[in-house]
């Protein structure tokens, strides 16, 4: 049989990975880099194939602003597509008993800081339970590195040390039983490691960056510390049978949920992060815009005259927090979209952030010298509307049209 042209190779590479979805529409440079790769490599299917997949790894690193979230949700579509069941990744001196134990491990670490989350897994089934019990504790881990108590120590070597163990891991080499929970829950799911990278990327921008200059800034951030954790878990959670449309509407929800969580915690948290961290995560350009400085910031946007939050404060506030519930609601019919098993925790999750924003109204948008928070029995009250709502996703009007869709 006569070989094929390197370009018609690409071509034909380039097209499936468009139909499942890799972000090569969205990316011109990967284009470009790929017809040279073709170039090299020849019309081989496995070297082209090789080739097309360390393109896309360099190109994630050079991505900037949207483009690192749109790149690494295709990357997730076109693995769940290929390979629904998991990458079957060989664990030689790991037995069952171990694993039993590390994610018994993991399900403490998660019962013990995210009680209500951990509460929602019971409703999982027990693969997917402990699978989302190893994926909260690797991301837990990570951000302690630059969060926690050993943060003013941690280096980008010691991050670069974090990700040489992540590759490890995902090859198939734990470092230890935790993150032997996390090499057998990618070998029973889908999940990609590429927001694992973005997630350690998130953690070198809090490394050297504590200023934001636009939301585009701030959005990658978002994406980075709290989107990545939705398409690390979208594969877990899973898809309702009965939806046979494509799995972008459900993944792009899920990452308007992820970042609509984080925006909530820099809402809530401004004090406290130019207190203690010296970071301003606001968009600065939106702050200038209601005529609001740095200095500002830094006095506590209090105003004596009227005993009450600056008036451009309140108005800052007001606009900040309409984009998280536009965004908050975005995320709804992805919601109800997921497999019924998954869907109370997220709705849980969902509901719960809300009222933070709810909260910050209460504080009159002091969240200089008042803390933002939901009581325990709001948040116990708020379980059985978040209940019916994954029992009864019908209620929602966009999802008959959303489960009309087909692929």
């Amino acid at each position: 049989m006569r070989a094929s042209h390197p370009a018609a190779a690409l071509e034909g590479t380039r097209s499936r990975l468009q139909a499942n979805g890799s972000g090569l529409r969205q990316c011109s440079s990967c284009r470009r880099r790929l017809r040279v790769a073709a170039t090299l490599v020849g019309p081989d299917p496995t070297r082209l194939a090789a080739a097309t997949t360390d393109v896309l790894d360099r190109t994630s690193k050079s991505l900037r602003g949207r483009e690192v979230e749109e790149a690494a949700m295709w990357r997730c579509i076109e693995l769940q597509q290929a390979n629904p069941n998991g990458m079957n990744i060989p664990m030689q001196r790991w037995s069952k008993d171990l694993l039993e134990q590390a994610y018994s491990r993991c399900a403490e670490v998660t019962s013990e800081y995210a009680k209500t989350f951990y509460l929602g897994t019971q409703l999982m089934t027990p693969q997917q339970a402990k699978a989302i019990w190893a994926i909260y504790v690797w991301c837990r881990r990570t951000d302690e590195l630059v969060d926690g108590p050993n943060a003013s120590r941690i280096t980008p070597k010691a991050l670069d040390r974090w990700e040489e163990r992540l590759e490890a891991l995902f090859d198939g080499r734990p470092y230890d039983e935790l993150d032997a929970a996390l090499t057998d829950t990618i070998s029973q799911f889908p999940v990609e490691i590429q927001p694992f990278r973005d997630m350690i990327d998130g953690m070198r921008m809090d490394l050297v960056k504590s200023r934001y200059e636009t939301y585009d800034e701030l959005y990658e951030y978002c994406y980075r510390v709290a989107g990545t954790v939705a398409l690390m878990s979208m594969p877990v959670m899973g898809v309702d049978p009965a939806y046979k449309g494509p799995l972008e509407p459900v993944y792009r929800a899920a990452l308007a949920l992820g970042t609509a969580n984080q925006l909530t915690n820099i809402l809530r948290d401004v004090g406290e992060d130019l207190e203690t961290r010296n970071r301003i995560y606001l968009p600065l350009d939106e702050l200038a815009q209601y005529g609001i400085s740095e200095k500002d910031l830094v006095s506590g946007m209090y105003s004596p005259t009227t005993g009450r939050m600056d008036d451009r404060w309140q108005r800052f506030m007001s606009f900040q927090i309409a984009r998280a519930r536009q965004l908050f609601a975005d995320a709804e019919a992805g919601v109800d979209l997921l497999d019924q098993k998954a869907r109370w925790p997220v709705w849980s999750a969902l509901i719960l952030y809300r009222q933070i924003l709810d909260a910050i109204e209460a504080n009159g948008y002091d969240n200089f010298t008042r803390r933002a928070y939901v009581p325990k029995w709001r948040k116990f009250a708020s379980l059985p509307l978040a209940f019916s709502k994954a029992a009864l996703p019908q209620l929602n009007p966009n999802y008959q049209k959303m489960m009309a869709m087909r692929r």
